[in-house]
């Protein structure tokens, strides 16, 4: 916490000296979720309508070599923090590892600091209770989902895995929203903006979407019924046939759906821009999360989400800012997520404080002068199942224009035997097709101790570097603290999994109500509940969706929260749990 408060004292004394309105443009970041490089008709894709998107892409500024992560938590530490994901402890999506380290100084920090109003709408996923949530890490505004997505096991109890209407957290208390998720995150960015301009404040808004991840049940259904009668077996790859490709028709028709009411709220949103005559001074970036989540169209690229192959981790980046940027602007330097948070203090004249260490830079220079300098840089993206970091597990490291590869696959913590690297020219092979390891070894060997060097680095960031970060119970800043199974610690997110536990930390010893939600059943049952050496037994009647366990006294310290529902011969564990401080 300390280092936080040195970088902001860093900041507001620097930016004491910018006073000029025009050194203080808006910010609009846009991300979607798993929607892929090819999902817009100005990247080829013949069977999707984009128009809004296609025309914000026509008139911006474009980074075209641009990288994410092959999944969602870590390219959202990084786009944050402008640090590699591994830096920051959040190194997964579920089971506790998509936990954000405190310490991380986040660009809505900084911009506050200097003046900016800061929100975030849609989704987070880098923790959902104190100290790792929106409220708590620099955005004063905050409607977001918890966990990865709507209809995951984060959801709120009461959701039912809706999208339509679905139960949110504004600043940290749930709300029970009217239409689907994508409108309702714009409907609160438009109004958060109106607030801003009244206030005459500049802003900083974060609009990262659920769609167009699964699940695929809740779509606007106008647009999904659109979809169907559009011969869509063609855009799986490989193309599918017989009853598989009636399966994927469907699931790319509801995709596709999402997809384009996106973009419908992508041009709700410049036209409200244009009405309120904020066009001019606001920079909208947009980017998506990774590559999609089934093997479709990428452009000239392949792979998907998960992979580290080019469909997986490539994204567009399109810059939209009439007065600053000439639209087709186009460079191919290469750029990634860890650039996008100097990039936009830059773009805001807001210093990076002296003592916060960034892995990315900021490429303003280079869209505003082409021949601007630009050392010479590597880019490495690394994700996999797991509790830490496994060296060459599922990693690319790339330079202007060799890519060396281990694509073994995300889902495994670690791999047998040797790496199988495969080495790619870029330059002449961007759909990775012709693997030169054997042909140009020199090459391969130096990329390799590049991302050697690179991985000795960000695995040494902090002392433990793949701890993860620990929810605090019971403070003054949250009550009730939710325990998700987005943050259970065990092997998967399934009801009768074993062996899970949360581990949460208690400042100091209180007292509890512990409202445990379960997961449907038909008969009675018991809950135990193992905390901190005590054991609580309950009888659960037939049908209940929870039961409350009160007066239970919690000591301080850091303590394994277990959990397990007997019903007949099957056990299962909660659904959530809520610690109520007495």
């Amino acid at each position: 916490m300390i280092n936080k408060i040195v970088v902001a004292l860093a900041t507001i004394l620097v930016f004491c000296t910018l006073t000029h309105a025009a050194d203080r443009p808006n910010v609009i970041l846009v991300m979607t979720d798993d929607q892929g490089y090819g999902d817009f008709g100005i990247t080829g894709n013949t069977l999707l309508d984009t128009p809004h998107f296609d025309a914000m892409a026509s008139r911006s500024a474009s980074m075209s070599t641009f990288y994410v992560n092959p999944v969602c938590s870590p390219t959202r530490a990084s786009l944050m923090t402008g640090r590699y994901h591994l830096r920051t402890r959040c190194i997964d999506t579920w089971l506790g590892r998509s936990m954000m380290d405190t310490e991380e100084v986040t660009i809505a920090e900084i911009l506050k600091d200097a003046g900016y109003a800061t929100g975030v709408f849609g989704k987070w996923h880098m923790g959902d209770s104190y100290p790792m949530r929106p409220t708590d890490q620099g955005f004063d505004e905050a409607l977001v989902h918890r966990g990865g997505g709507l209809a995951q096991p984060a959801d709120h109890p009461e959701n039912e895995k809706r999208y339509t209407d679905a139960w949110l957290f504004h600043n940290g208390d749930p709300i029970k929203t009217k239409g689907y998720c994508t409108d309702v995150y714009f409907d609160a960015t438009m109004k958060y903006i109106k607030k801003q301009k009244k206030a005459k404040q500049p802003f900083f808004a974060y609009i990262a979407t659920n769609a167009p991840h699964n699940p695929l049940h809740d779509v606007p259904e106008e647009l999904y019924q659109k979809y169907l009668q559009r011969e869509l077996e063609s855009i799986n790859v490989p193309p599918l046939t017989g009853e598989k490709a009636k399966e994927n028709r469907d699931k790319v028709a509801r995709i596709f759906a999402m997809i384009e009411n996106i973009d419908q709220n992508m041009g709700r949103l410049f036209s409200f821009l244009d009405d309120q005559q904020l066009t001019e001074d606001t920079l909208v970036i947009y980017m998506n999360d990774n590559g999609p989540y089934t093997m479709r169209y990428v452009g000239p690229f392949r792979g998907k989400k998960t992979q580290v192959l080019e469909g997986g981790v490539r994204s567009p980046l399109w810059l939209h800012w009439p007065s600053k940027f000439k639209a087709g602007t186009t460079r191919d330097h290469l750029t990634a997520n860890i650039d996008i948070m100097p990039t936009i203090l830059d773009v805001c004249n807001v210093p990076v404080p002296k003592d916060l260490k960034l892995d990315g830079r900021s490429f303003l220079p280079v869209l505003e002068n082409v021949d601007a300098e630009w050392a010479n840089r590597t880019i490495v993206m690394q994700s996999h199942r797991g509790n830490e970091a496994t060296r060459y597990n599922n990693f690319m490291i790339r330079d202007k224009r060799w890519k060396l590869v281990h694509p073994n696959g995300f889902y495994q913590p670690s791999f047998k035997g040797d790496p199988k690297l495969e080495l790619y020219d870029l330059k002449n092979d961007p759909g990775e097709t012709n693997n030169l390891i054997d042909s140009q070894l020199f090459v391969a060997t130096a990329l390799k101790a590049k991302y050697d060097a690179w991985f000795d680095d960000v695995s040494s960031t902090r002392d433990n570097n793949y701890a993860p970060p620990l929810i605090h119970a019971g403070t003054p800043h949250e009550n009730p603290t939710a325990l998700t199974r987005q943050d259970w610690y065990g092997p998967s997110w399934a009801p009768n999994e074993k062996d899970g536990y949360w581990n949460t930390h208690f400042p100091e010893e209180n007292t509890y109500d512990i409202t445990v939600h379960l997961y449907p059943q038909k008969q009675a049952g018991n809950i135990t509940l193992k905390i901190a050496h005590a054991t609580y037994t309950r009888f659960i009647p037939k049908e209940a969706k929870k039961i409350t366990i009160n007066n239970v006294q919690i000591p301080s310290g850091t303590h394994k929260i277990v959990g397990d529902v007997l019903h007949g011969k099957t056990t299962t564990n909660p659904y959530q749990l809520e610690l109520l401080r007495k």
